[in-house]
């Protein structure tokens, strides 16, 4: 009986957490939802893990080797085609690793990639390298077979997502994190 105020004590202890927790995650949610003013992208950013950075104009971009992508989108309710450079090339070259050298700690590198609206989304370095993860990541510069307008010069699209969740608009930087657990 001596133990039944402590596991009283914990489970109020826990139930206040919980509480704190759900609220502070609503509002971090909703805050995550707010979006600055967006404007079309018109560079892209592309910075490794030693800082080494490159810098795409859209015309540069137009030059690099392109893939075609096809996906659902569920926002839009329609079939879409990309064309644009796989994110692991981009990558590449600014010396993070993949393939072969994606390994023990490597699947620590996270990517996160922002838009001028400032909406940014994580994704692992497993799921952009092709040979380990199935699917697409793209940054397309073409949509339909026309060069992207409203969503700025780039776009980040994943054909393995449900739902768009994580593909950005007005792409503007892309960086690799190592992360540190």
């Amino acid at each position: 009986m001596k133990s039944m105020p402590f596991h009283l004590g914990t489970s109020v202890a826990f139930s206040i957490a919980a509480v704190l927790l759900v609220g502070l995650s609503a509002q971090t949610l909703a805050q995550g939802m707010h979006h600055e003013p967006s404007v079309p992208s018109i560079k892209l950013t592309i910075q490794g893990l030693d800082g080494k950075s490159l810098d795409l104009t859209p015309e540069e971009f137009a030059a690099l080797r392109h893939k075609a992508v096809s996906v659902f989108n569920s926002h839009t309710k329609a079939n879409e085609s990309y064309s644009g450079v796989a994110l692991s090339d981009l990558l590449a070259k600014v010396g993070v690793p993949q393939g072969e050298n994606v390994k023990g700690r490597m699947f620590l590198i996270g990517v996160t990639a922002e838009g001028t609206d400032k909406y940014s989304v994580l994704y692992a370095l497993a799921e952009i390298d092709p040979s380990i993860h199935t699917g697409d990541v793209i940054v397309a510069d073409a949509m339909d077979g026309k060069k992207l307008a409203t969503d700025g010069a780039f776009k980040l699209i994943s054909t393995e997502e449900r739902r768009p969740a994580r593909w950005v608009r007005n792409l503007a930087k892309i960086t690799a994190v190592q992360l540190n657990p």
